[in-house]
């Protein structure tokens, strides 16, 4: 099993949450799961694999403490190693937004020699529109815990088996 990481930024506790379930569901230790906000970018080196996420906040921007955080990242020795990402949104207030911090976390490490995984057919989703898809495919798991949290652990479920068939594990 491949070593994981997962990196977090929330300021209202669901991505936190979010984080956690994931990492229940992957039988990732605690000491494993880190909080953006005071985490060394850095620390994602020692991992062979790296979940990152994010909600999205105003007009699509990323969570408060993520633009350190990322700067730091994209200067980190990504090459070689699974990214998958994972974010929180609201579909229904923001639907021209959803979920556009993962779309920016993609964009901002594209460059780093990581292989992004987990991308997820965005057909099942109501929203308008989101940079976070390209090709008819989010870049990661896109969660809606305002309007949507009755299909979060299925959406969850799916997503983690996906991860393993692309060699999270």
């Amino acid at each position: 099993m491949k070593t994981i990481g997962i990196f977090y930024g929330s300021s209202s506790g669901v991505t936190e949450n979010v984080a956690k379930r994931i990492a229940a569901k992957l039988g990732v230790a605690e000491a494993d799961i880190h909080d953006v906000a005071s985490a060394s970018a850095n620390e994602a080196e020692k991992y062979e694999a790296v979940l990152l996420g994010s909600s999205t906040w105003g007009a699509g921007d990323l969570q408060d403490d993520w633009y350190g955080f990322l700067d730091n990242l994209k200067s980190a020795d990504l090459s070689g190693k699974l990214v998958a990402l994972f974010g929180c949104g609201d579909s229904s207030s923001f639907s021209d937004t959803f979920c556009d911090a993962i779309g920016t976390i993609h964009k901002e490490l594209s460059a780093t020699g990581c292989k992004f995984i987990g991308a997820v057919d965005a057909g099942d989703y109501s929203y308008d529109d989101s940079t976070a898809v390209s090709n008819g495919k989010f870049a990661g798991l896109a969660l809606d815990e305002v309007n949507e949290d009755y299909k979060t652990d299925g959406r969850i479920d799916a997503w983690i088996a996906q991860l393993r068939t692309e060699g999270i594990e």
